[in-house]
């Protein structure tokens, strides 16, 4: 969801794990995906996704058919809510896009600064966001789970 609540996205995905405060979902591309950034996700590339019900980003470790990395795909995001059936979250724009490598560009900080100010995001809002950035890469740095192969 955007901040105003308008639906951004939609998918299908499988509960693995929900031990509070997280919840692991399994998902699988169902056709191949041309993406600006990603390249080309091709059909059965797995979604691995990891959403903290305390934290403000959720990390999508993207995988090939046969299991091998592909790449680490991160949200910020405002904590997500999920009722049994449906997860949702408020995308807040910043991306971290991590390499098999573990090197990693942060992505729509421009994007976040206009939707700052076009939402008017609280102050705490845009404090929670920078520090989520902060969380992600302090994790990277690390490989601290889920960066771990």
């Amino acid at each position: 969801m955007k901040y105003d609540g308008a639906e951004h996205r939609r998918w299908s995905a499988r509960v693995r794990s929900n031990e509070f405060p997280l919840l692991v979902l399994d998902a699988q591309f169902d056709r191949d995906i041309e993406h600006d950034l990603l390249g080309r996700i091709i059909a059965g590339t797995i979604s691995t996704e990891f959403y903290w019900f305390d934290r403000w980003y959720n990390v999508f470790r993207f995988s090939e058919p046969g299991g091998k990395l592909k790449s680490f795909y991160c949200n910020v995001n405002m904590p997500p809510t999920f009722d049994g059936n449906e997860l949702s979250y408020i995308d807040l724009d910043i991306d971290v896009l991590v390499q098999p490598d573990f090197s990693y560009q942060i992505l729509d900080l421009e994007d976040f600064k206009e939707n700052a100010v076009h939402y008017d995001y609280p102050e705490s809002v845009c404090a929670n966001a920078k520090l989520a950035v902060e969380e992600l890469l302090e994790l990277i740095s690390a490989r601290a789970y889920p960066f771990c192969v």
